[in-house]
């Protein structure tokens, strides 16, 4: 059985600062015209850089889809239930995993410079990225919503056929299509419950 009560005293943010970005936020469905600016989209990334990532090894890639010819490219490989919304959102965002993210360990992990031998097995690095980048995706969600706007993730798509058609010569394997923008007629569907307290947390 689920609870609505949302105790806010322990936490130390103010209320309409958790709704913004928790009990109001919604995954929007559709979206109105209003552009999305790229001063938007580099501060949504310059907030969620902060992330905590292993080693600090920070694997997130993102393709920001906002032309038609574009959108063109992207909406055969979305599942049929994403494709009208994903072609009139204002901006598209495919968020994916750098696979050869430990090129970059000798300066984003300067203080272990054996940090990037740890990481020759391919078949582990690969689910190390994964496993980091979508950490990364959740504050992502959190940085859209802090920037004022709605986010409709969706993980309803062919990623083989996305990684051919944008990311070919790239070690980036995609991960969640997010929809981003201000939201349009009817966006949301009804609130569905979440899981209480103690049917998620155990203590020892």
């Amino acid at each position: 059985m689920t609870t609505s009560v949302e105790p806010t005293e322990a936490l130390n943010l103010p209320q309409d600062v958790q709704d913004l970005l928790f009990r109001e936020a919604r995954t929007a469905n559709s979206f109105s015209d209003e552009p999305v600016t790229d001063e938007q989209i580099r501060a949504i990334y310059e907030l969620v850089k902060w992330a905590p990532t292993s080693m600090n090894n920070q694997p997130l890639r993102a393709l920001v889809i906002r032309t038609e010819e574009g959108k063109k490219r992207l909406s055969p490989l979305m599942s049929e239930g994403n494709r009208a919304k994903t072609e009139t959102a204002p901006v598209t965002v495919v968020l994916a995993a750098d696979t050869e993210f430990h090129e970059h360990l000798p300066r984003t992990f300067p203080h272990f410079p054996g940090a990037k031998d740890l990481f020759a097995d391919e078949a582990g690095r690969v689910e190390v990225a994964k496993l980091n980048a979508l950490l990364q995706v959740g504050y992502f969600i959190i940085g859209v919503r802090a920037a004022g706007l709605a986010a409709g993730p969706m993980t309803g798509f062919d990623n083989d056929g996305v990684d051919k058609e944008f990311f070919a010569g790239k070690q980036w394997k995609s991960l969640v299509v997010i929809n981003v923008g201000k939201p349009g007629d009817n966006p949301w569907y009804d609130r569905l419950p979440r899981l209480g307290f103690d049917e998620v947390v155990e203590t020892v």
